[in-house]
């Protein structure tokens, strides 16, 4: 090769690297833009107040979920966030428990005059623990009082060999169960496509049959998604479903445009995909997580993709949703 052909084949090379290196900053700097605009739109008020009657709570529990839903005076509550046992002794699972702070947080939010907490009915999403952990303890409590659950049934045989073998989904499932009965509350197994109704609220359970994926998976691969709706405004809870098998995939195509999304498994790198998000097109995205630890992939899919507000309950301190006349109004800090 002839020194000038070296030459010219070196300055493409640096040409392309220039060209590519613009168009990544450009695409990383309209990405800012979006996600800093979005946001501006539906920030969060300071321990503000809503006369709506119909609400959705995201509680502050680390990256599990707790969700209270309110609507009409009447509560119930999808999973119960991570506890602090662990009955197994490992070391991985040496966690944060927030079940004491759910239960005082519905305690002060839900109680009537004499101290009292009615659950129209409970859902426990999937047998992780950071949905599933607190229910025991919450179900426990003298002082709540729980008509109904809602629970799709864990089989271990179906499970991945490294969650039977290092994780406690048998243990907290097995929990919860065992609060339920010893309390004599109805257990309900049967969800696929079932309708609950709560107050003004109607929610639809999405991925609740029992399906054989034709492997052992992990367990959030089963677990439930809710669809809240007051005809008005639409809410996703996605629990920890992700972009396996074309679950969430099949949820989005099924469910069509919302206006708030709680996002998949915490925000975290395998749930929220394009085609999802195509389907369902949120306004507003609410991960169960901090900031820090949402995977900058599914954001960048949020904000290129649908241009959608995101906020997390860590950075600001657990947030309601509140579905007004004029939109949904967000609240922070509401422990």
């Amino acid at each position: 090769m002839t020194v000038g052909k070296s030459k010219k084949i070196w300055k493409i090379v640096i040409i392309t690297l220039i060209v590519l290196a613009v168009g990544v900053g450009a695409l990383f700097a309209s990405y800012g833009i979006i996600y800093s605009s979005a946001r501006k739109e539906h920030m969060p008020v300071q321990r503000g107040e809503s006369a709506a009657s119909e609400k959705i709570h995201f509680l502050q529990t680390g990256s599990s979920d707790a969700i209270l839903l309110e609507s009409d005076g009447k509560f119930a509550l999808v999973d119960a966030g991570e506890d602090s046992d662990n009955p197994r002794g490992f070391e991985s699972l040496e966690l944060d428990g927030y079940e004491d702070k759910v239960v005082e947080y519905l305690k002060k939010v839900a109680a009537d005059e004499n101290g009292v907490v009615t659950l129209e009915f409970v859902v426990g999403t999937h047998a992780h623990s950071d949905h599933l952990g607190g229910f025991d303890t919450v179900i426990s409590d003298p002082d709540i009082i729980i008509k109904e659950a809602y629970l799709k049934p864990y089989d271990e045989n179906r499970i991945a060999e490294n969650e039977v073998e290092e994780w406690d989904n048998l243990e907290v499932y097995t929990e919860m169960l065992e609060a339920l009965n010893e309390r004599g509350i109805p257990v309900i197994t049967e969800l696929e496509g079932r309708k609950l109704s709560l107050g003004s609220f109607e929610i639809t359970i999405y991925n609740g049959a029992v399906t054989d994926f034709g492997e052992r998976v992990g367990e959030n691969d089963n677990s439930l998604a809710l669809l809240v709706t007051d005809g008005r405004y639409k809410a996703m809870l996605m629990g920890d479903v992700n972009i396996n098998h074309d679950v969430e995939k099949n949820i989005g195509k099924a469910v069509g445009k919302i206006d708030l999304l709680k996002v998949g498994h915490h925000g975290y790198y395998w749930s929220t995909g394009t085609s999802f998000l195509m389907s369902t097109k949120p306004e507003i995205a609410i991960f169960t997580n901090e900031q820090k630890w949402v995977s900058f992939p599914v954001k960048f899919r949020l904000a290129m993709t649908t241009h959608t507000a995101m906020y997390s309950t860590g950075e600001f301190g657990g947030i309601i949703a509140a579905f007004e006349e004029d939109g949904i109004k967000l609240i922070s800090d509401i422990h």
